[in-house]
C-alpha cells in the first residue's frame, strides 16, 4: 500500500497558514469586534479626567485631592494589564479580554453612587485593573487573527479606539454633563461594556493560533478556519510552539538574551509615552477649565486631543505598513516634542482658544499616534506564545509613567502652569524617541514584490 494515512500526514502549522493567507471579510469583522472592545476601554477611561470640575464643585474640594484618585486607577491598569496578559496567554484571549470589559463596567456603573473620594479611588482602582487587562488581549487577538502583513494596521486600528472612545467620552460629556450631572455620565459608561461583553461572548471566537496549542480545542479551530476561508478537515492535526506554553508563558523569557535589549527598551518607550498621554488625558480639562475658558472649550480641547489621535494613529499604522515602525514612529515622536514645545508657549486665554485647539489637535495626534502603534511594535516583537505576556508586561510598567502624571500633573501646573506642564510633556517624548531608537525588532519595511 502507498501514500500516508490520515495519522501520518504533517501537521498544519496554523501561524503560517495564516501569516501566508488572505484578509478576508471574516477576519475584518473579527478586528472590528475587537476594536469595537477598546473604544468602550477608550470610554470609561476618559471618564474621570472629564468628570473632576463637576466632582470639584459637588464636593468641594481641591484639583490636588484627585491626584492619588487618579494614581489609584493607573496603578489598576498596572497590575491588570500583567495579570490579564499572562491569563490571556494560558487561558485565551477572548475570555480574559471580555472578562475585563466586565469589571471595569461594573466599577464604572458603581462610581454612580460613591460619597467620598476614598469610594472614588477604590472604585478606579478596580476599574483600572479592568481596563489595563483588556488591551494586551485585544492586540494579540488583533495580531493573531489575521495575516502576517496585515498585523500592524490591525493591532493599530484595534488599539486607536482608545483615543477614539476618548473622543466620545468628550461628545457624550458635553451633552450629558451639562444637563444629567456626572454620575448618569458613569452610569451609562458601565452598562454599556456590560451588556456589550455578553453579546459578544456568543460571536467573538478564541485566537486561533491559541487554539491550536489545545489539542481539546482543535474541532473548534477547523470550525474557525473553515470560517476564514482555509481547508482543514476533520482529521486535520495542528503544530503549535509549546515550549513556553507549557511553562506558563513565562516572565523571564521575556528577558531571555534575545529579547532582553527589546524588552528593556519597550518599557522605557511605554512608560515614557504613557506619561505623556495621561497627562493629556487626566488634567486637559483642569487646565482649560482653570484658566477661565469654560467647560464647552474644556470637552473641546480633550475631544480634539483624540481625535487628532484617532488620526494620527491610523495614519501611522499605514505609514508602518508602508515604510516600516522605525522611520515612522520617530518621526512622530520628534513631532509631538515639538508639538508639546509649542503649546508650552503658548498663552491659556480666550484669544489663544483657536491656537490652543489646533496645536492639541496635532500634538494629541502625534503623541497617541506613537502610543498606539507602539502595540503593533510590542506584537511584532514578541512571538505568539508569549505576545499577551510581552504586550501586558510591557504596558504595565509603562503604567507607572500613567501613575506618575496623576502627580506631576497638578505639580506642574502648580509650578508655573501650562509652561511647565506642556515642557513636561515635550521631555517624555523625548525619553519615548530615545528608547524607541533602541528597539532592534521593529516591524520591517516590506519588501517589494
Amino acid at each position: 500500500m502507498t501514500g500516508r494515512s490520515v495519522d501520518d500526514r504533517p501537521p498544519i502549522d496554523v501561524g503560517r497558514m495564516l501569516d501566508a493567507g488572505r484578509w478576508g471579510a471574516y477576519q475584518q469583522l473579527l478586528v472590528f469586534l475587537t476594536a469595537l472592545t477598546i473604544i468602550f476601554d477608550g470610554i470609561d477611561n476618559q471618564l474621570l479626567g472629564i468628570a473632576i470640575p463637576s466632582i470639584m464643585r459637588d464636593w468641594g474640594v481641591a484639583r490636588s485631592a484627585f491626584a492619588p484618585i487618579v494614581s489609584l486607577g493607573f496603578l489598576g491598569m498596572m497590575i491588570g494589564g500583567a495579570i490579564a496578559g499572562a491569563a490571556g496567554d494560558r487561558f485565551g484571549r477572548r475570555g480574559a479580554l471580555l472578562g475585563s470589559m466586565v469589571l471595569f463596567g461594573a466599577a464604572t456603573l458603581a462610581v454612580g453612587v460613591v460619597a467620598t473620594p476614598g469610594q472614588l479611588g477604590v472604585l478606579r482602582l478596580v476599574a483600572g485593573i479592568g481596563l489595563g487587562g483588556a488591551m494586551p488581549n485585544a492586540a494579540s487577538l488583533a495580531a493573531e487573527y489575521v495575516p502576517l502583513r496585515q498585523r500592524p494596521l490591525s493591532v493599530t486600528l484595534t488599539i486607536v479606539c482608545v483615543p477614539l472612545g476618548g473622543t466620545l467620552a468628550g461628545l457624550i460629556g458635553l451633552r450629558l454633563l451639562p444637563v444629567l450631572g456626572w454620575r448618569t455620565l458613569f452610569v451609562v459608561g458601565g452598562v454599556v461594556p456590560i451588556v456589550a461583553a455578553l453579546l459578544l461572548w456568543r460571536v467573538m471566537p478564541e485566537s486561533p493560533r491559541f487554539l491550536a496549542r489545545h489539542p481539546q480545542r482543535w474541532d473548534e479551530l477547523r470550525r474557525l478556519l473553515r470560517r476564514m476561508g482555509h481547508d482543514a478537515d476533520p482529521t486535520a492535526r495542528f503544530s503549535a510552539p509549546t515550549d513556553a506554553a507549557a511553562t506558563g508563558a513565562r516572565f523571564t523569557k521575556l528577558f531571555d538574551a534575545e529579547y532582553r535589549r527589546d524588552t528593556i527598551a519597550l518599557w522605557a518607550a511605554l512608560f515614557s509615552c504613557l506619561l505623556a498621554v495621561y497627562l493629556g488625558f487626566s488634567w486637559l480639562p483642569s487646565i482649560l477649565t482653570s484658566a477661565g475658558l469654560g467647560p464647552s472649550v474644556a470637552n473641546t480641547g480633550i475631544t480634539v486631543f483624540n481625535l487628532g489621535g484617532v488620526v494620527g494613529a491610523i495614519s501611522g499604522g499605514i505609514l508602518i505598513k508602508r515604510f516600516g515602525s522605525r522611520p515612522t514612529m520617530l518621526a512622530m515622536a520628534a513631532g509631538a516634542v515639538a508639538g508639546a514645545a509649542v503649546l508650552s508657549g503658548l498663552p491659556m486665554d480666550a484669544g489663544s482658544v483657536g491656537s490652543v485647539i489646533a496645536m492639541l489637535a496635532i500634538t494629541g495626534g502625534l503623541i497617541n499616534a506613537v502610543q498606539t502603534t507602539m502595540y503593533a511594535l510590542a506584537a511584532n516583537v514578541y512571538p505568539t506564545e508569549i505576545r499577551a505576556t510581552g504586550v501586558g508586561t510591557g504596558v504595565a510598567f509603562g503604567r507607572f509613567g500613567a501613575i506618575i502624571s496623576g502627580y506631576a500633573g497638578p505639580w506642574a501646573l502648580e509650578y508655573r502652569g501650562s509652561a511647565s506642564f506642556f515642557a513636561m510633556m515635550a521631555a517624555a517624548m523625548v525619553s519615548a524617541f530615545v528608547a524607541l531608537a533602541a528597539i532592534s525588532r521593529h516591524v520591517p519595511r516590506p519588501r517589494a514584490d
